[in-house]
């Protein structure tokens, strides 16, 4: 794996940073916000959806039509993707093919929302890729459910729910982690990689996407530093005894088992 460093993408977009939210990044022990991008062209449904959104803990960020819903899933890279099926240009149905087409957001859930309400709206909509299928009018309070319950699949630990993997257990909600039985102590970085390699137990992660997911897309960081941190990881984990659970993949990066 070469030595890079990590670049700042420009945002076309303003995110909001909840720094002050009690599930802020603010406090380094509370638990991440997830990031909500909302693809919307009328202003007063957006305003809406972003209200409510950072109103229940997430981050916001919003485009105005599918060719910048394209571009913002690669520069924001969101936990989940709120998506109007009628947008101007390019289709909700386009960008959702596009996005579950691409291997760096094939995995980000898809709430295609649309006042298209027949049966072979839905169908299409859903085997295009779209995770849930959400019919205008709706009630902003079953979707902020939808939205939480998709999450609860796709990121866990952001949403506080407890991981397990073999002896291994950690608890979002407390940032608690103990190993059979016995309590570990995890740095921030360390714990959101962990977290990170609790949810999906035997995906390769490459540095990249490593930084990506615990250190965020917009700040310079040097791509062995995942290595001193994976180093600190292996070493907490070990630190009452057995084998390393953290596997390094030549050429591709580390995996969990």
């Amino acid at each position: 794996m070469k030595n890079a460093q990590k670049k700042i993408k420009p945002l076309s977009m303003q995110i909001s940073h909840l720094s002050d939210h009690p599930g802020g990044k603010g406090n380094s022990m509370a638990r991440e916000q997830p990031t909500v991008l909302v693809v919307e062209d009328e202003p007063a449904q957006r305003e809406v959806l972003a209200y409510n959104l950072e109103a229940d803990g997430f981050r916001v960020s919003h485009a105005e039509n599918g060719e910048e819903a394209l571009l913002l899933a690669d520069e924001v890279g969101p936990d989940i993707i709120l998506l109007d099926w009628m947008l101007p240009n390019v289709s909700g149905i386009e960008v959702c093919r596009q996005l579950k087409s691409r291997s760096s957001t094939r995995g980000v859930p898809i709430i295609m929302i649309s006042a298209r309400s027949e049966e072979v709206d839905r169908v299409r909509g859903l085997e295009t890729g779209a995770d849930d299928y959400v019919i205008k009018p709706y009630s902003v309070v079953e979707l902020m459910a939808r939205v939480r319950a998709q999450l609860r699949r796709s990121r866990p630990s952001a949403m506080g729910e407890t991981l397990e993997y073999g002896d291994i257990i950690l608890d979002a909600e407390t940032h608690r982690v103990t190993r059979d039985g016995k309590g570990l102590k995890l740095g921030p970085t360390e714990f959101r990689l962990l977290s990170t390699f609790m949810e999906k137990p035997g995906r390769v992660w490459s540095r990249e996407a490593l930084l990506d997911r615990v250190w965020g897309r917009d700040i310079y960081v040097d791509t062995r530093t995942v290595d001193v941190h994976i180093g600190r990881l292996r070493k907490a984990l070990c630190h009452h005894g057995g084998e390393d659970p953290l596997r390094t993949v030549r050429g591709a990066g580390y995996a969990l088992g």
